[in-house]
């Protein structure tokens, strides 16, 4: 199945955490000049409209990124400025919040002269925008399956890594199939860094996803999960996130940020961090 387009949902809450999140542990990486090879593994398109029709049909931006954007002269982290300054340099002539970065464009803001980027993506209409989109840029873009394409790649020629996985997890599978690529990946690459987007359902499929990581190899897992106050029926009722060897203080500084957005004049969430599994 292909269907999933994010265009519908991009800048919604769970985006919110995913790329703080990103930028954040980017940001923190960096403060060492070796160079990281970064890899995209569900790239989707760069930048999103979000005054699109698809993104109107959702409105979803609105109780996610827009709210941040309102509140961000009162927002107390620093570490929500790399954020707020790729999202000015996006709208520089709207006090409005129209144009908003998927995470290639995220980690493209942040790449120095040693650092590379590799995206994949699998769906033709997303790919084609992607490739439009890194060709005057040079980042690289494959169009297959990121999770089984990106052990070509390991372990890079760069000192360090950083993986995103964030797949729509259209098909139930999708979770087991990100928990065992995690294992293999993490024995290829065991000091890299590893950041697993998940959503928190209903129906508890995103369990399969937790269970398969705790049984399996990999250590030093940090678990950051945002839930609703005001969940639907069915559905999406929050937004997870699974961080391998997380820089040191990342913790900390990344739920000082969802402090700063959490409750009901922000993104309505409550946020919850600990150690899904320990070193």
């Amino acid at each position: 199945m292909l269907s999933y387009l994010h265009a519908f949902h991009a800048g919604n809450f769970a985006d919110v955490q995913k790329h703080a999140a990103l930028t954040l542990t980017m940001s923190m990486m960096q403060a060492k000049p070796s160079g990281i090879a970064c890899i995209d593994t569900h790239a989707g398109s760069a930048v999103y409209d979000l005054n699109s029709d698809r993104a109107r049909k959702t409105a979803e931006a609105d109780d996610g990124i827009r709210k941040v954007w309102a509140a961000r002269g009162s927002l107390a982290s620093a570490d929500w400025q790399p954020m707020l300054s790729v999202l000015s340099g996006l709208n520089p002539a709207s006090d409005d919040l129209n144009r908003y970065p998927g995470s290639p464009a995220w980690f493209a803001h942040f790449l120095r002269a040693d650092d590379t980027l590799t995206t994949f993506e699998l769906h033709p209409t997303e790919g084609a925008r992607l490739e439009e989109w890194a060709s005057a840029r040079g980042i690289k873009v494959r169009q297959e399956d990121g999770l089984k394409g990106m052990f070509r790649l390991l372990p890079p020629r760069q000192p360090r890594l950083l993986v995103l996985m964030d797949p729509s997890y259209e098909i139930k599978s999708d979770y087991q199939a990100v928990a065992s690529a995690l294992a293999k990946a993490w024995k290829k690459c065991r000091h890299g860094v590893y950041l697993i987007w998940y959503p928190v359902l209903t129906s508890g499929l995103e369990k399969g996803l937790l269970e398969g990581v705790e049984q399996g190899p990999v250590r030093k897992v940090l678990r950051s999960e945002v839930h609703l106050d005001h969940p639907p029926e069915r559905g999406m009722t929050g937004s997870g996130m699974l961080m391998v060897n997380p820089p040191w203080g990342l913790s900390e500084r990344l739920s000082a940020m969802m402090d700063d957005v959490s409750g009901r004049e922000a993104l309505g969430v409550t946020h919850r961090l600990d150690w899904l599994v320990p070193e």
